[in-house]
């Protein structure tokens, strides 16, 4: 079974950028698609990013799109998400996922991803 495990948050100040990782063992990551969601505290989860399984396409919230970026290196297993120009509300704890069935299909509802990793916090300070 694919598990996934984040890494690479922290606390930085407005402005800053961090890079996190998504790493993954047990299964055939290089065919699922992967999705970064985010959970800030009294919020719903919201979908941030996604890649697809040969990293060719992309998509981005609108909340983050010119500021993040992702990317994927299937021979490392592993996902990354670039965070460049953070701001406040970027404060969540964040999780990668992997998505079952299409890239296309229903890609920003997180029922569609079945693995999901642990989660790492991003503090954003003002």
């Amino acid at each position: 079974q694919l598990q996934l495990v984040e890494s690479g948050g922290g606390l930085v100040q407005a402005g800053d950028s961090l890079r996190l990782a998504c790493a993954a063992s047990g299964g055939a990551f290089g065919m699922y698609p992967i999705g970064w969601f985010r959970q800030a505290p009294g919020k719903e989860r919201e979908f941030v990013a996604a890649i697809n399984f040969d990293g060719v396409n992309t998509d981005f919230a609108d909340s983050v799109k010119g500021r993040f970026t992702i990317s994927r290196d299937n021979a490392k297993n592993t996902v990354y998400l670039q965070m460049n120009g953070l701001e406040p509300d970027d404060t969540a704890v964040y999780y990668c996922a992997a998505k079952s069935g299409s890239y296309y299909n229903n890609l920003r509802s997180g029922r569609q991803y079945p693995y999901w990793g642990q989660g790492t916090q991003v503090t954003v300070s003002s």
